[in-house]
């Protein structure tokens, strides 16, 4: 047996023996490079923000704002400088692992694949992933709203009245002072930068998030007392916070779970940082191939 075979069969078993919990499994081989190249990543540092938790609260059976915690991320994050272009995506396309985008969308490598559902979404980063050998996925929606900055809309509303009503009033004054954002896409810049160098947050394309839409029930002193999880709906991040179905491409035509509908829905991806065993298997790579094996 090659040697070369040898040692990428020693390394698989350590992976399966290491690696029981891990989310990512082992990729033989390191990718495509120059593809990996093409990645536009922006490293935010670590820090902390004020952030309001996605999805529905209640207390003794009445809905409430959800809480506001103080977020913090002790390593950097590396994101997508912009959302995934219309281009790239058309990449996964043609390679026969992405869903194809509506017929009449331009496929331009400077503006956003739009028209793509959660699982479209997820799709192209396992390919990308595959593609690059670098693990590629979906933000939560803590990491985007971080990497967002001040460009992350608080949907909190000033009332927290127990009176349906007054909640009510209060959310629709907040939905009608939104900007009424054209449904033109642009190039990528377009909307501007924020203080972190990332394009175009909370322009007229929703993210996805890998963010499910969470039910919980809190008592008087604020601690969780129950959570239902439904990750068939997804939280999209932009203007504002929209819940949508994972499997809807255009919340305009329906799929918006709750609020105003996003206006185009796209994402970008975070790039997950080398793991110990992708770093011992790019090492055993350059041996054997320095060893001519």
């Amino acid at each position: 047996m090659p040697l070369a075979f040898k040692a990428k069969i020693a390394l698989a078993a350590l992976a399966g023996f290491a690696t029981p919990f891990m989310a990512v499994p082992l990729m033989l081989g390191s990718g495509d490079p120059a593809f990996e190249a093409r990645q536009a990543i922006t490293v935010v540092a670590p820090g902390s923000m004020q952030y309001r938790l996605p999805g529905e609260f209640t207390r003794d059976g009445r809905q409430i704002e959800a809480p506001r915690i103080e977020l913090r991320f002790d390593a950097p994050l590396s994101i997508m400088l912009h959302q995934v272009s219309a281009a790239d995506y058309q990449l996964c396309v043609d390679d026969g692992a992405c869903h194809p985008m509506a017929s009449d969308t331009a496929i331009r490598a400077d503006r956003p694949a739009v028209r793509v559902s959660w699982q479209d979404a997820t799709g192209y980063a396992d390919w990308l992933s595959r593609k690059t050998g670098t693990h590629y996925r979906l933000p939560t929606d803590a990491e985007w709203a971080f990497a967002a900055g001040s460009r992350f809309k608080d949907d909190g509303l000033a009332s927290d009245s127990d009176d349906p009503s007054v909640r009510w009033i209060a959310r629709y004054e907040r939905e009608s002072d939104r900007d009424d954002l054209s449904s033109t896409l642009r190039s990528f810049g377009g909307f501007g930068a924020n203080e972190r160098g990332l394009l175009d947050l909370s322009g007229n394309v929703w993210e996805w998030t890998a963010t499910c839409f969470d039910r919980t029930a809190i008592d008087a002193a604020g601690r969780p007392q129950a959570q239902t999880a439904n990750c068939g709906v997804r939280v999209a991040e932009g203007l504002h916070r929209a819940y949508v179905s994972d499997f809807i491409r255009d919340a305009k035509a329906g799929g918006c779970s709750a609020g105003l509908p996003p206006i185009h829905l796209g994402f970008r991806l975070v790039r997950e940082p080398a793991a110990p065993l992708a770093r011992l298997r790019d090492k055993l790579d350059r041996v054997v191939a320095a060893a001519g094996i």
